[in-house]
């Protein structure tokens, strides 16, 4: 007996051996703290979806085969070797770091096996996110594409699984980057300056659940303070005639209110004297949905949800202001655009994602400008539970008939609109969409961004109204930084390095979405050599020099508080490839600051609304 137990020790050991063999970190750039950590046999472990919880599921990330073949080729029958998922392929802990042009595919391969206790059950492949159009198949079986390189996609793979033993998964990933009209933030294919290294294929977590034939697929959660309920809408597939679906809210073990209504019907959830959320009190209520069929229950997940109302209002002095919960808040935040050194757009760990949050906390701040990116569901649970206001940008695009936008910061109805065929703005429309669903339920959110400086602006009214139309929940900031029209709740000015301010509409929410920038670059913690980095208010020498500059335009920007800006967004939370603005280093290993003298300006700038 004892010499089985060694056996299949020295067995599994060896399996470690050959993972670790046949994986390391590509490239010799800096990396962060997180990255010596990663075991390639168990990447990313935690459940992705902490608004939908299931306990029984299997994680696919690790080791897969791939291939890099041109555009239209056949599928491959050799692979390249192997590339550690959910990494990009561009990313140093992909274990590859090699480049893929408009003009290529990128091919992923695996196998995995259903659990015997699966067997009966319906089985559901879940894709966190693939950059940008994943063909997927199962036993070379196609069952399904999907674009849309932010959100997260599954299909039931149950019909395409064979009666036992391995299955084979294989994914085709084409991503024109900005070769393309579609969603893709930062990322460039010649990166410099603020274009970035571009992400290809699958950067989120893939996973596999067993459901039952009937069961839930997507759960909307949107809070009314003003009469205490939540309107929740339960979209359940196969579902029967005689199926209720029952939304329970729990405050730890107990109870304070249920509901039941038909699937894909909105609930109206009420509750007596509510618990609010905000950032100094980020209470979260459990939530409990099932599927019931007489008295039986034929699916259940667990979820959560908050009690907020963000709103704006004016003052005594008639200047709009964001209110929470009904009471003015300066929201005052960072631009945040989700970039690490070793994984690209993807975390090398989940206390990686609770990093930067922290800090952010830590550094007296208590909103996150989530900047032309979107991050993982469990980015914005951690700020759920953690009290961080966020913003959201729409991941921008480009124009793709010849011509982008004008940008005209400075003047109202300026700028000229990007010239987009019909495909590429129903395309923004439909990635918008989704990822406004994908979003929508997390409290967190306060903002929608639709457009950021004119990159890829087209119909910006009919856009911003729509935003609103879909989600009057929230506030709708239309155009971050111009062109600016008339629509909708916020006007967004930049200001860089300096807070400043060139314009003041009176019917809006008036806000400073981007400024600052101060360049601070630490020798041995760069994306490249010192001499090649920058920031927006040049190079300061120390962190005292860089202290006394935020202090200054700190004290400007109260000046500006008093009159007109009810919110502000320093750039930026950390570094990110050349750009030397963070206030945290790229790698996260230095904090560049004093986070109380930090902490002590920045909670007097939120403070000063009210004084």
């Amino acid at each position: 007996m004892r010499k089985t137990i060694f056996s299949i020790m020295l067995a599994a050991f060896a399996v470690v051996g050959v993972a670790n063999a046949q994986w390391a970190p590509a490239g010799d750039r800096i990396k962060t703290p997180w990255a010596e950590k990663i075991d390639p046999n168990n990447v990313l472990p935690e459940y992705p979806r902490p608004q939908m919880t299931r306990s029984d599921w299997k994680n696919l990330n690790g080791l897969w085969d791939y291939a890099i073949r041109n555009k239209g080729e056949e599928r491959p029958t050799t692979f390249d070797g192997k590339i550690l998922v959910p990494y990009a392929i561009e990313s140093s802990l992909s274990g590859v770091m090699k480049n893929v042009s408009n003009e290529q595919e990128l091919w992923y391969n695996t196998t995995f096996e259903v659990p015997r206790k699966w067997r009966g059950k319906d089985l559901i492949l879940h894709f966190g996110a693939v950059d940008w159009k994943a063909d997927v198949f199962v036993n070379d079986k196609f069952i399904g594409t999907h674009t849309n390189g932010y959100v997260p996609f599954s299909f039931n793979v149950t019909p395409f699984l064979k009666g036992s033993g391995k299955q084979k998964l294989t994914v085709r990933v084409w991503d024109p980057t900005n070769h393309g009209y579609q969603a893709r933030g930062k990322q460039i294919h010649n990166p410099h300056g603020i274009w970035y290294t571009p992400v290809t294929g699958i950067w989120q977590t893939v996973w596999m659940e067993p459901v039952a034939k009937t069961h839930i697929t997507n759960i909307k959660t949107i809070p009314n303070l003003d009469d205490k309920n939540w309107a929740v809408t339960v979209d359940v597939d196969n579902a029967k005639e005689d199926d209720m679906v029952e939304v329970a809210i729990m405050d730890g073990e107990e109870l304070v209110a249920v509901e039941r209504t038909a699937p894909g019907t909105k609930i109206i959830v009420k509750i007596e004297d509510p618990k609010l959320w905000s950032p100094d009190f980020p209470f979260l209520y459990d939530m409990k949905v099932s599927v019931v069929n007489n008295e039986k229950t034929v699916d259940e997940v667990g979820s959560y949800a908050a009690m907020r109302k963000i709103s704006k209002k004016r003052d005594k002095k008639g200047i709009y202001r964001m209110e929470l919960n009904n009471k003015p808040l300066f929201q005052f935040g960072l631009l945040d655009q989700g970039w690490w050194p070793d994984g690209l757009y993807t975390q090398p760990s989940d206390e990686a994602l609770v990093f930067d949050i922290q800090k952010t906390l830590d550094l007296g701040y208590n909103m996150i400008r989530k900047h032309v990116k979107v991050e993982p569901a469990r980015w914005y649970y951690y700020c759920d539970k953690m009290g961080m206001l966020v913003w959201q940008d729409m991941p921008s695009s480009s124009a793709d008939k010849g011509g982008d936008a004008r940008w005209d910061k400075n003047t109202f109805m300026g700028g000229k609109d990007a010239i987009r065929s019909e495909e590429s703005k129903a395309n923004y429309r439909k990635e918008w969409k989704e990822i406004m669903d994908y979003c929508m339920s997390f409290p967190s959110i306060v903002v929608w961004v639709p457009f950021n400086e004119a990159w890829g602006q087209f119909e910006t009214e009919p856009v911003a109204k729509w935003t609103k139309e879909y989600d009057p929940s929230r506030l709708v900031n239309p155009a971050s930084g111009g062109n600016h029209t008339q629509a909708d709740d916020i006007l967004d000015t930049h200001e860089y390095p300096n807070p400043g301010m060139v314009l003041y509409n009176g019917e809006k929410v008036n806000v400073l979405g981007e400024y600052g920038g101060i360049g601070y670059a630490i020798e041995g913690h760069t994306w490249v050599d010192s001499k090649n980095n920058w920031g927006y208010s040049g190079l300061k020498k120390d962190a005292d020099e860089l202290t006394e500059e935020y202090r200054r335009y700190a004290d400007m920007l109260k000046e500006f508080i008093k009159v007109a800006y009810a919110s502000a967004v320093y750039t930026q939370t950390t570094d990110v490839e050349v750009e030397v603005n963070g206030l945290i280093t790229y790698d996260r290993k230095i904090v560049k600051v004093d986070e109380k003298k930090f902490k002590e300006i920045n909670q007097s700038v939120i403070n000063s609304m009210n004084e």
